[in-house]
């Protein structure tokens, strides 16, 4: 059997908005089932998200950020929402660098694509690689931060310590242990096994 996701999609008989916010929405849709049964799954409808890993002398990149639902100070990388309609991938993650972090990068390539809860919701985020990195002259960031964005400190941490942090259970965020884990294996051969950063998301 090829391990492979593949797409697959079994008829929905009705589908009820129950919920609209700024951002998300759920969903309870009704799914015929293997043996013609139907049931009920509620999902939340996102419109997706990026990362970005940003390496610089074997160290990553990582911002803390409050987390209302969890209640905790989160070490994440810098992400954001696909939040402009046509933008392509990695001029969204470029902006999410250089709004929450004040870099930008001129090596990119696709790190890993997942979905960050898909018992629950439709969201989809890629995780780039970015290097060759320099800061952004203040000057020239005219990214003004509100809210949760206002504290947000950024740390360089060795690539090997930040994957000894997310093993023994000091970073939580996926998307951040996901995209240290990735970058850490794919560091193994320089990088070169990774995909372009306009790779087409499967």
């Amino acid at each position: 059997m090829i391990i492979e996701d593949r797409h697959e999609e079994w008829p929905v008989t009705a589908s009820d908005q129950r919920f609209e916010a700024r951002v998300i929405s759920v969903v309870t849709d009704t799914v015929r089932m293997p043996g013609d049964d139907l049931a009920d799954r509620d999902y939340v409808v996102h419109p997706g998200s990026v990362a970005v890993v940003a390496i610089q002398d074997e160290r990553v990149l990582l911002l803390r950020q409050y987390r209302h639902p969890v209640r905790k100070l989160l070490w994440e990388l810098p992400a954001g929402l696909r939040d402009k309609p046509d933008e392509p991938l990695a001029e969204c993650a470029a902006r999410e660098l250089a709004e929450e972090a004040g870099y930008r990068a001129d090596t990119w390539h696709t790190l890993v694509d997942m979905f960050t809860s898909p018992g629950m919701s439709d969201e989809r985020i890629r995780i780039f690689l970015a290097r060759g990195l320099t800061p952004i002259p203040a000057t020239e960031n005219t990214f003004v931060r509100r809210h949760e964005e206002i504290d947000m400190p950024v740390e360089w941490v060795r690539l090997d310590e930040a994957v000894e942090k997310a093993l023994g259970g000091m970073i939580h965020n996926s998307p951040a242990i996901a995209g240290i884990l990735a970058a850490y294996a794919a560091s193994d051969d320089d990088y070169e096994g990774l995909r372009a950063a306009d790779a087409p998301e499967a």
